[in-house]
């Protein structure tokens, strides 16, 4: 079945539209504004839920003459991640008209958040590169104001400009990665479809060997991995996660869990088939399981609720970007699974904190305790979600782990990867171990004996613990039936990423296996070093204590302080206040991009120049080459000055020559307008000033770079001409007379054809004229100045 455009167009839309208008829903509704955006979510997951099934491209005609087309792809990974996107979403909206009650800004609050849901159904369903890339951008820019939702909170405020910075930085990396893929896939699909990701997800057999005669694959693989890995919050770029914690809590079971630190996650799935082989199994298995280490034991260092909830969203996305890093079909098992498992329990799990940290009045770990009486049904739903993330069997996550640890022993059975082949499970396992510390970390707030400073802690009212609930039943259908998810969307899911297809089955192990002894290894071992948590607790935090290079955020400050002190000084380098400055690196800098874009393309120089002219054309150029000269041989400015119009009335006769009166006479309009203000400007100009030698070096230098780039601009530009007329040339030609009126082709097409253009040429003209006029009023009665400064020696005479 095919999808239909207009279903999936409003899907993607409806979130925006929206969005634009919440300030006038605010105005009308207040709060319960939140309503309507659950309301929203829940039709475009409606929307999106009709395409079930469905498979295929659909595309929009924008600019049909430059072939430009909106367009969308439709499949079990794309709707997976939409559906999820849509259906948690409306589980948001209707926790934050209860959990945001009271606060300021709430119009900006959800129209941001509806705004980011768009961008990630955008970039769930769309087949463009160009448009995924914008969506990818509006996912940051949406983040950046929800993450800073307090404005006036300083750390909100740095966590913001972290997101940012990280986000938007990695995107620049992406962009390059999909304009080197477009190179490849214009060879192997086409050029119509160089940007089109659906029509190189059909042919990614061609599009990979395109990739590598043209040596691209590394870089534009290099490419996407640090785009993804910025965005899913993969090592060395984890910090920003932790630190976005300072966004209020359905944000960051919004976007931190369950939806925008996946969209990397999403992208390395969509393009697995492109790029799957031994370099993408090294590159993704080896971050992945880096992350999913690093972050793990970072978890077990954290104090507060939501920085452990951080941590382990980042170890699980490096599980992720594992799984699909695995080339394998049991890779892309994992990562398709486990998506939809930890969207499910983690969005629970932070909207759980959001509970305590409401009811209770702290995030601190030391601080709680024993909540099961204040929260039994908050802790019931916890012991579902929690034990789902710490990879307890039966619940949902055990499956999607094991999944990993069956991939992980595989990939030495794919490819010759040397002594990774044991590393990979090992390291697998380590990690594991620390993912059940921390989960037991958690589920302890609801067990043990209560604190005694713990004040009173109120039930949460409905709203707080029914979407969390939902999510918590989920999880516990998937745990009870995983085969009913798997036949549900999983499998789909997989049939997209996988590079060869294969019928997905998950259920409890019967019999042993590496997997099972690994899973049994993790278990055993996490629960055997979980009395000594403590102790790993602050081994842990000792070590950034005493080395702070080793912490990731010192990074981020030194280079941002660096990036800072650096942009000061050349500032205030280059803005001086001195002409002559602005002139050299504007210059210089023009010069310099035109040059390396002439070597960037290949440009060819004609080597054979005709130096044939006639007479009077040769006269006029030497008297332009004789006044050029003498502009740097000029006593005194208004010498150089006059001098130089000479050049500028010498370029008026050429065009006279050149059969082309029109544009003379323009020529000799702007030259005189350009000549008077100069000489109205020249008094302001010292008439003698020293400059030593280092400056004539570099005034020389820049000089003749300029000169070169115009010498090499006019040979490549004049040696560009077609052989015989265009077709333009040709329509003017033979439309001057019945469309123009006139016989005059150059005037009909100033006049006619191009009449915006020498519009806007006479406006600059006209603007020139009321400068001159302005500076004419302005200029000083020399008269009257003179009078003044004979008065002012007459005054100093006498006070001497």
């Amino acid at each position: 079945m095919s999808p239909e455009l207009s279903i999936v167009l409003l899907a993607v839309v409806l979130p925006f539209a929206a969005a634009g208008a919440t300030p006038l829903l605010f105005r009308a509704l207040g709060e319960r504004t939140g309503y309507v955006g659950a309301a929203v979510a829940a039709a475009c997951f409606g929307l999106l839920a009709t395409q079930y099934g469905s498979e295929g491209a659909v595309e929009l005609s924008w600019i049909p003459s430059l072939e430009v087309a909106l367009r969308f792809y439709v499949d079990g990974w794309a709707l997976l991640f939409a559906l999820l996107a849509s259906g948690i979403g409306t589980l948001i909206f209707a926790y934050s008209a209860a959990y945001m009650h009271g606060e300021s800004s709430l119009s900006r609050y959800y129209a941001a958040l509806l705004a980011f849901m768009g961008s990630i159904l955008g970039v769930a369903l769309a087949a463009d590169l160009i448009a995924i890339f914008l969506f990818w951008e509006l996912t940051s820019l949406c983040s950046f104001v929800l993450i800073g939702y307090h404005t006036d909170d300083d750390e909100s405020a740095y966590a913001a400009r972290m997101a940012m910075f990280v986000t938007v930085g990695g995107g620049l990396f992406l962009l390059v990665g999909f304009l080197l893929l477009s190179l490849a896939a214009g060879d192997a699909v086409g050029p119509a479809a160089a940007f089109d990701l659906a029509a190189m997800l059909e042919e990614p057999e061609a599009v990979e060997t395109a990739l590598r005669e043209r040596g691209l694959f590394v870089p534009a693989l290099g490419m996407l991995a640090v785009g993804a890995a910025a965005k899913s919050a993969q090592v060395p770029l984890h910090f920003w996660l932790p630190n976005a914690m300072a966004a209020p809590t359905p944000v960051s079971a919004f976007l931190h869990s369950a939806t925008m630190v996946k969209v990397g996650v999403y992208l390395v799935g969509r393009v697995r088939p492109l790029f799957a082989g031994p370099e993408w199994l090294v590159l993704f298995a080896t971050l992945g399981l880096a992350t999913m280490t690093v972050c793990a034991i970072l978890a077990v260092a954290s104090t507060d609720i939501k920085e452990l909830l951080a941590y382990s969203t980042a170890s699980h996305l490096g599980l992720m970007i594992a799984g699909f890093g695995f080339t394998s079909v049991l890779g892309a098992e994992t990562g398709v699974f486990h998506l939809l498992n930890h969207a499910l329990f983690k969005a629970a799990l932070f909207l759980v904190a959001g509970i305590v940290a409401h009811e209770a009045g702290t995030r601190q770990l030391a601080e709680l305790g024993g909540l099961r009486r204040d929260l039994p049904v908050t802790a019931l739903i916890a012991a579902v979600v929690g034990l789902s993330m710490a990879g307890i069997p039966p619940f949902s996550g055990f499956y999607s782990k094991e999944l990993l640890f069956e991939a992980a022993v595989e990939a030495g059975h794919t490819y010759d990867i040397g002594a990774l082949e044991w590393i990979y499970p090992a390291v697998a396992v380590f990690g594991s171990v620390f993912t059940v510390l921390y989960s037991l970390r958690f589920l302890s707030l609801f067990v043990g004996e209560r604190p005694t400073a713990l004040g009173d802690v109120h039930r949460p009212a409905v709203l707080l613990v029914l979407p969390p609930a939902v999510l918590a039943a989920l999880t516990a259908v998937i745990s009870a039936d995983p085969e009913l998810a798997v036949r549900a969307i999983v499998q789909s899911g997989v049939d997209a990423t996988a590079v060869e297809t294969h019928e997905m089955h998950v259920s409890l192990p019967t019999e042993l296996s590496p997997a099972v002894a690994m899973s049994a290894v993790t278990i055993g071992l996490g629960l055997l070093a979980y009395p000594f948590y403590d102790r790993l607790h602050r081994g842990i935090r000792a070590i950034p204590a005493a080395a702070p290079p080793i912490g990731a955020n010192w990074w981020y400050d030194a280079t941002v302080a660096a990036l800072a002190g650096g942009g000061a000084r050349l500032g205030n380098r280059v803005h001086n206040g001195l002409l002559r400055t602005y002139a050299t690196w504007t210059l210089a800098a023009t010069s310099l991009l035109a040059l390396s874009g002439f070597a960037a393309t290949g440009t060819p120089l004609p080597l054979e120049i005709g130096l044939e002219a006639p007479i009077a054309v040769a006269l006029v150029l030497v008297v332009a080459v004789v006044a050029g000269l003498a502009v740097a041989t000029a006593p005194s400015h208004v010498a150089g000055v006059l001098t130089l119009s000479i050049l500028g009335f010498m370029v008026a006769i050429f065009y006279i020559l050149a059969s082309a009166p029109d544009l003379a006479l323009t020529q000799l309009v702007v030259e005189t307008l350009v000549l008077v203000i100069f000489l109205l400007v020249i008094e302001e100009i010292p008439r003698y000033y020293e400059v030593d030698l280092g400056r004539v070096v570099r005034d020389a230098a820049l000089s003749t770079l300029v000169g070169a780039t115009a010498f090499v601009t006019v040979l490549v530009t004049t040696d560009a001409r077609p052989d015989g007329t265009t077709a333009i040339a040709r329509y003017y030609a033979e439309q001057a007379v019945p469309e123009g009126g006139g016989t005059n082709i150059v005037n009909v097409i100033l006049v006619d054809f191009r009449g915006f253009d020498t519009l806007g040429e006479l406006v600059v003209v006209a603007t020139a004229a009321v400068s001159i006029i302005t500076l004419i009023v302005m200029r000083p009665d020399r008269a009257s100045t003179a009078d003044d400064a004979t008065d002012s020696a007459e005054t100093r005479g006498e006070t001497e």
